[in-house]
């Protein structure tokens, strides 16, 4: 099996028609944006805005496709290594509403709605660490297997001399 280069995990979740502004969702992914992801939990429960309980939902599951993401591949991930690496709110689409006004008319005003995007990843030093302990152990198994192949070399190589001496 070949070392391979260094890669980092991450993982990525969308909460998509989000009903809150845009701009005031905006104002909770600033907090967290490049924080550790165990930092910007503790950031997002503590913040006093309804959008942070929806943020905190989508950084979670961003952290479970981060971890699923690594046992698909076979390789370890430390949770507290992972940080926040982009997080962004689009804007969703608007529902038009009508209100009525004086005189038979009507306002129009429009509830807004947001896309919230969060990506997780480890850090860069997570992942030297991570390849380090990866090729060390490949190279401490591949010295077991070598000795191993030596000595049914040199078994055969005797056998052979043993079939020629008869």
């Amino acid at each position: 099996m070949a070392i391979e280069t260094h890669r980092q995990i991450g993982g990525m979740a969308n909460a998509r028609f989000i009903r809150v502004s845009p701009q005031k969702a905006r104002l909770v992914v600033d907090l967290i944006r490049g924080l550790r992801a165990e930092d910007a939990l503790a950031t997002l429960r503590f913040t006093k805005k309804r959008v942070a309980k929806e943020i905190e939902k989508t950084l979670r599951s961003a952290i479970a496709n981060a971890e699923q993401k690594a046992d698909d591949a076979g390789a370890s991930l430390d949770v507290d290594q992972l940080y926040v690496t982009r997080c962004f709110v689009n804007e969703g689409p608007r529902w038009k509403r009508m209100r009525p006004a004086p005189m038979g008319r009507g306002f129009r005003y429009q509830k807004r709605t947001s896309h919230i995007v969060v990506e997780v990843a480890e850090h860069e030093r997570a992942v030297a660490d991570r390849m380090a302990a990866l090729a060390a152990e490949q190279q401490a198994s591949g010295g077991v297997k070598g000795a191993v192949r030596r000595a049914r070399r040199a078994i055969e190589k005797r056998a052979k001399e043993a079939q020629k001496r008869k």
